[in-house]
């Protein structure tokens, strides 16, 4: 699971003139306050009055970041950086624009040139971390992410975005220990309870798992994944009732189609196979891409015997995927309790091409 980007309110240097007030703390205050078109509106005229001004520049880049015109932004920041090139906080903010736009290698150089130039920059670490953990170098974020820290000062911000990417690597023990102390920082934080539940969910501890999401779900009752992680966790818990309870809420808040197929499992685990089928195909309603909506729902339909509504779903799956064994052999079981052999054999020496070992026994057993 990827870390919302987000630009980050850097307070630039400032420099007073003498008996007014400096228009750029001005500025800089707006910029605090979320007032990104006035201060962009004000960083027009003192940018108009000196063009030379590369703190102006990077200010109204700033500006821009808020107003997510990373384009403009990048445009300013280069300004700034056409006047001094080594300008540290032009180059991150210019790297945090790239990186709003999706451009995670052209924002790295950007934040390794402000490193270099200041290497206690905190927020170009954390950047560059994001930029990092996008590009699925998670070693790399991870070293961002932890040198923010031993910069300092901590803060809970930077103990989860830690802790997301060990839970990535699969370290979900020490995920937990970050978790945990970004909560000491910041109880109020829903997400934080949630990341932690689902490394604790992943370590096998589901009681503290549920403990986090319903924490979570006390501090935001109007997310539906907080819902399903516990419906999950209650599963694993054998707590059928409480899964389904959840998964009902959670369909409530989100109708989406894979909370239909979990809930369709668990239904199909309840032997409720109408209710499950009835979930399979709202999931495939919403997005008929996935194949493995069509293979859950050939399993409730044989549970029905409706055998031929199962070989039919099992054919839509490997249209989808062509080359899943499972499937195959799936839909050779079911062609043998049709007495059809001679399409169930078709099937089964298909799927033991493809690796089935399942397959090559029941080739020999009913392929003679």
């Amino acid at each position: 699971m990827k870390p919302i980007l987000f630009f980050s309110l850097l307070i630039l240097s400032a420099s007073f003139t003498y008996g007014q007030p400096d228009p750029l703390e001005v500025v800089r205050k707006k910029i605090s306050a979320r007032d990104f078109v006035g201060a962009k509106t004000d960083l027009n005229k003192v940018v108009e009055a000196n063009p030379k001004n590369k703190t102006a520049f990077t200010l109204r880049g700033r500006a821009r970041l808020g107003l997510e015109d990373f384009y403009g932004a990048v445009g300013d920041f280069n300004f700034a950086l056409e006047i001094d090139s080594l300008y540290a906080d032009a180059l991150n903010g210019r790297g945090e624009a790239k990186l709003n736009l999706g451009d995670d290698d052209g924002a790295i150089p950007d934040f390794d040139k402000a490193i270099r130039i200041n290497p206690k920059f905190i927020e170009a670490y954390t950047n560059r971390g994001f930029a990092k953990y996008n590009s699925e170098d998670l070693q790399g974020a991870y070293f961002d992410f932890s040198k923010a820290l031993e910069i300092g000062p901590a803060d809970a911000d930077k103990y989860f975005n830690r802790g997301i990417v060990k839970a990535e690597l699969g370290e979900y023990v020490s995920a937990i220990d970050d978790y945990t102390k970004a909560l000491e920082l910041d109880k109020t934080d829903a997400s934080l309870y949630n990341y932690r539940g689902v490394a604790r969910y992943n370590t096998g501890n589901f009681p503290e798992a549920i403990a986090d999401y319903d924490q979570a779900i006390t501090l935001d009752a109007k997310d539906a994944v907080k819902f399903e992680n516990r419906a999950l966790a209650k599963t694993a818990k054998e707590d059928l009732k409480g899964a389904l309870e959840d998964y009902n809420k959670a369909l409530e808040l989100d109708a989406d189609p894979e909370t239909f197929n979990l809930r369709g499992v668990l239904k199909h685990t309840l032997q409720d196979y109408d209710g499950a089928i009835a979930d399979y195909t709202k999931a495939i309603e919403l997005d008929a891409t996935n194949p493995t909506y069509f293979d859950n729902r050939a399993l409730s339909k044989a549970e029905k015997d409706d055998f031929a509504g199962a070989v039919e779903d099992y054919s839509s799956s490997i249209e989808l995927f062509p080359t899943d064994a499972e499937t195959y052999y799936q839909r050779a079981l079911v062609k043998l309790q049709m007495s059809n052999n001679y399409d169930a054999c078709l099937d089964l020496h298909r799927a033991e091409e493809l690796g089935s070992a399942e397959a090559k026994v029941a080739v020999k057993k009913n392929c003679k």
